[in-house]
This record gives structure tokens, C-alpha cells and sequence, in this order.
């Protein structure tokens, strides 16, 4: 696949330079240019090898979705055969049923819609509810999923050795595991009750935290009530500190804020998402899985 050839956005230039030169993929910016109406240009290009890899991270993901469209459909007709999308965090992914009807299933239709634009899609921790496979999210021809949780593991051992890894809600007991399994880490998750978008309660297992050193790990930060909430609650059990580790680090709104007020002392994410709190790279992996 040495004649692959990576396309990226100015905004994201650091991750997606950083996985072409690991991979060892040539890589080129797409030029964008806004008019005053708001509608875009995107200018590749002039020509394009049989693959080609569109890295595109889908945080604030609607512009993004018609960037890909143009992107997509324009590197075919430049002479791409084989298209990837490498969309570290792929949104759309938690709406996969209508709760009331008239609701929009949302990651049906995003993921058919990928489908018919690109052949293959990787992505990092997809956030899946009921459904058990990306395929059955987005019926791509080559779909791969990955995870951030055992680098952010590798990242936390050496930050601290004896760490009690936490997990916020039941959902992020697989994350957990995982993380936890190659550094013999103690771990637990918590249960959570989610009443709104900043609404939710928070439940200790029942675990001993007194005086331990506690690491809340979680896929994604968004609003950070239910990391906030986890923390509170390991504070009071006697953590005699908190540190919050994710592999998406959303942060939507005041969550930083929130998060901090809570008695979190460091916060460390991936670079699935370009943040200030990044200290894990995913290209190493991403590149490992592309060849």
C-alpha cells in the first residue's frame, strides 16, 4: 500500500500527518474555502493513486458529513478506486433506535450513508448500544474497530503503577477490562442513571477506594456530569486522588469546568479528537491496522 495516498483537513494536520508518516503514506491537505453565504469549496488533488485514505475525525460532525460527501465522490472521478474513511470518532452512533415515535434513527441512516461513499471505514471506540458489530452500524465492504483503552492503560502505568481503574457506568466496563488486563490494574464500574443530557446519578460498586489513587476511564467525555458525579462519589469513598482518562475527549460546553470543580486532578485523552489534554497517539495503531 505504498502508493496510498492520506487526505486530511488543515484542522486535523497533526494526527493525520502523524499516522502517514507512521504508515509510511504519502499525504495531502484538502484546500477549503468558505464563501460569504457559508457554502464551501474544497479544491484535492489534481490527481489520486487507485487508494486512497480520507482522515476525518467527526466531532461537530455536520459540515463534516457534506465535506466527506464532496471528498468522496471528487477522488473518484480523480482516479481513486478504493476509498477509507479513518473517522477516529464517528458520530451518530447512539441513536440507533427511535425511543418515541417520529424520532430519527440516526446512526442507520449516517451509516448507510458512509457505506455508499466509501469502501472501508476505521474508527476508535464507537459508542454502540444495541447493536454489537460496526457492519450492522454501517454496512461498509471493510470495517474496522479499535480501541484507545489499552494505549491510555500504557499511558497510565507509567503515570501511576498502583492505579484502581474506575469506570463511570456499566457501559464502560468492556473499556475497563481491557485497559486493566495487561498491567494486573484493580478495577470496577460504577452504575449510572441518566435522566437528561447533564441529569445523571452515579453509584459506587462495592469497592474499598480508601486512600487508593483512582483513574476514571471512559470512551467518551461530553457534558462531564457522569464523570463529575464518579468522581464525587470516589472522593468521598476515600480516593486520595482522581484523574479522568478517555479515549474522545468531547468536552462539549462548561465539561472541563465541571469536571475540574469536581476534584479531577489531571485529565489525558487521545488524540482522536484534537485537545489540549492529548497525550496518547493513535497512529501507531491506526497504521498497524491499515497495513
Amino acid at each position: 500500500m505504498s502508493d496510498t495516498r492520506v487526505l486530511y483537513f488543515d484542522d486535523e494536520a497533526g494526527a493525520a500527518c502523524r499516522f502517514a508518516e507512521t504508515a509510511g503514506f504519502s499525504s495531502a491537505v484538502v484546500d477549503r474555502h468558505r464563501f460569504p453565504d457559508g457554502e464551501l469549496k474544497l479544491r484535492l488533488p489534481a490527481s489520486l493513486p487507485a487508494k486512497v485514505i480520507v482522515y476525518r475525525s467527526l466531532v461537530n460532525p455536520n459540515e463534516k458529513l457534506i465535506e466527506l460527501l464532496f471528498v468522496a465522490q471528487t477522488a473518484r472521478q480523480l482516479g481513486a478506486k478504493d476509498l477509507t474513511l479513518i473517522a477516529p470518532y464517528l458520530a451518530y452512533m447512539r441513536q440507533d433506535i427511535a425511543f418515541h415515535e417520529g424520532e430519527v434513527v440516526s446512526q442507520k441512516i449516517i451509516g448507510r450513508f458512509l457505506a455508499q461513499v466509501f469502501d472501508g471505514l476505521v474508527t476508535i471506540d464507537p459508542h454502540l448500544h444495541r447493536v454489537a458489530t460496526l457492519e450492522e452500524a454501517s454496512p461498509v465492504k471493510r470495517a474496522i474497530t479499535l480501541s484507545g483503552a489499552p494505549l491510555l492503560g500504557d499511558y497510565i502505568a507509567q503515570q501511576i503503577p498502583d492505579a484502581f481503574l474506575l469506570g463511570p457506568d456499566s457501559e464502560s466496563a468492556q473499556w475497563i477490562a481491557s485497559a486493566a488486563k495487561k498491567h494486573g490494574f484493580d478495577h470496577a464500574a460504577c452504575e449510572k442513571i441518566r435522566r437528561g443530557d447533564k441529569d445523571v446519578q452515579v453509584q459506587l460498586p462495592a469497592v474499598d477506594l480508601k486512600g487508593r489513587r483512582v483513574v476514571i476511564l471512559d470512551d467518551v467525555a461530553s457534558s462531564g456530569r457522569t464523570l463529575a458525579k464518579a468522581t464525587h462519589a470516589a472522593l468521598e469513598a476515600g480516593a486520595s486522588s482522581v484523574d479522568v482518562a478517555v479515549t474522545h475527549a468531547l468536552f462539549a460546553d462548561d465539561a472541563l469546568q465541571v469536571i475540574r470543580e469536581a476534584g479531577v486532578r489531571h485529565i489525558w485523552s487521545t488524540d482522536c479528537i484534537a485537545h489540549e489534554s492529548n497525550v496518547v497517539s493513535i497512529a501507531a495503531m491506526l497504521a498497524e491496522a491499515l497495513r
